[in-house]
């Protein structure tokens, strides 16, 4: 019998198993056939959604916060619109979302390519920073002035995520390759070079997507122990030996020093209830001295209400499971670690900002995901997200052909 594909010189597409029974996607039209479009059929467009959302909300919360911003830089000499800062944001966002798109497009062989290559720039940025970096708030992480002042540390954790996946992965290949040891070194160097900023929120989140990826990545139990010990060190020296560290801890827990940023982020939060005060009526922000950046959470709750904050709260834990759940499917090892690696850093993001906002951990300077004020770090959350995509996008009809040792070959 004749194949009606074979004979029309059309190759039908083989439709995996596991698709059996359900509706097909509709095909692209020759007119839509762009790379764009492409994309958008393969790509997680749930996940997408969701990355749009907070955008939008960023913008809502950056409009109503955008007044403090305004008086603190009067104060300096600065005559600013009253939403000066949310033209910026948008600015940020539009071209965010450019730049999510761009990476999203790349193929799995590229983001490794673009993650290693991007992790060296970014470390010899680090070295650079504190040789010609600006200081802001006692603070030397910054390159650039004005609108181009940019926080390389800020571009490096989405490609430190990506490329210690990478090496991890190889392991797969070559169980005696020493990636721990690999790994470690690296992570050591770049935690370095951020507490000699000094950061050390952004320390801690490096470190901390470092022990998530050589968890997922089978490091032993005990080994995993004994690493738990040296964190637990490494706290107590940074205790000792670092006083901007030393300060904010002691102003967290015993009320010394400067502690009126966490005190007035909490009031400010519950100070209007369950709906908040409206759109722009709230008081409490502008005792704030980063209400548009730091405690922009504290912000939502005094205007929208705590309910507006629960439901972004609900927002960023379904964009975390949704991407679990898909990584659940995938059969490469390295999209497994990149994937955790890239979500278990957005999610410490927003961990440590809404702790230091419930008063729950001393202040750190973190923005919070895609809602807080920032170029730096709006842009480099859109390419880890944007790396993301294109790492767990997939073709519906394309089955994915499996090497010996049962990971994808792609």
């Amino acid at each position: 019998m004749s194949n009606p594909s074979t004979d029309s010189g059309v190759e039908t597409p083989v439709v995996p198993p596991e698709l059996h029974g359900r509706r097909r996607p509709a095909p692209l039209s020759r007119a839509d056939r762009s790379p764009v479009a492409k994309w958008y059929a393969e790509v997680d467009r749930g996940l997408l959604a969701m990355i749009l959302g907070l955008m939008a909300i960023g913008l809502l919360a950056v409009a109503v916060a955008s007044p403090v911003g305004v008086r603190v830089a009067a104060r300096r000499g600065q005559e600013l619109s009253e939403l000066y800062y949310l033209w910026r944001q948008l600015f940020w966002v539009v071209t965010g979302i450019a730049i999510m798109v761009f990476f999203g497009l790349r193929t799995k062989l590229e983001v490794r390519r673009i993650a290693l290559w991007g992790a060296a720039v970014g470390v010899i940025a680090l070295f650079a920073v504190l040789l010609i970096g600006a200081e802001v708030n006692g603070s030397q992480r910054w390159i650039g002035s004005g609108v181009m002042r940019l926080q390389p540390s800020e571009f490096l954790k989405p490609l430190f995520a990506v490329s210690m996946a990478w090496i991890l992965s190889c392991r797969v290949e070559d169980e005696t390759l020493p990636v721990f040891s690999l790994t470690l070194i690296s992570t050591g160097l770049i935690a370095g070079l951020l507490m000699l900023e000094p950061d050390f929120g952004q320390t801690i989140l490096f470190v901390g997507t470092w022990v998530v990826l050589v968890f997922v990545a089978g490091l032993p139990m005990r080994t995993m122990g004994l690493l738990g010990g040296g964190i637990v060190a490494f706290l107590v020296a940074t205790y000792f030996l670092y006083e901007n560290a030393r300060n904010r801890i002691n102003g967290f827990l015993f009320g010394e020093g400067d502690s009126h940023q966490v005190d007035r982020g909490l009031d400010t939060l519950s100070n209007s209830g369950l709906i908040g005060s409206g759109p722009f009526t709230g008081t409490a922000k502008f005792r704030l001295p980063e209400a548009h950046t730091d405690y922009i959470y504290s912000v939502i709750g005094e205007e929208f209400g705590l309910i507006a904050c629960a439901g972004i709260l609900v927002l960023y834990i379904a964009l975390i499971v949704r991407v679990l759940q898909r990584l659940r499917e995938e059969r490469d090892q390295f999209v497994i670690l990149a994937g955790t690696g890239l979500v278990a850093q957005f999610g410490g993001q927003v961990m440590i900002n809404i702790a230091v906002n419930l008063q729950l951990a001393p202040s750190k300077g973190m923005t919070l995901p895609f809602i807080s004020y920032g170029g730096s770090s709006l842009w480099a959350l859109s390419m880890g997200m944007g790396l993301l995509l294109a790492l767990t996008r997939r073709n519906p009809y394309r089955a994915a052909p499996l090497n010996l040792n049962g990971w994808n070959s792609r």
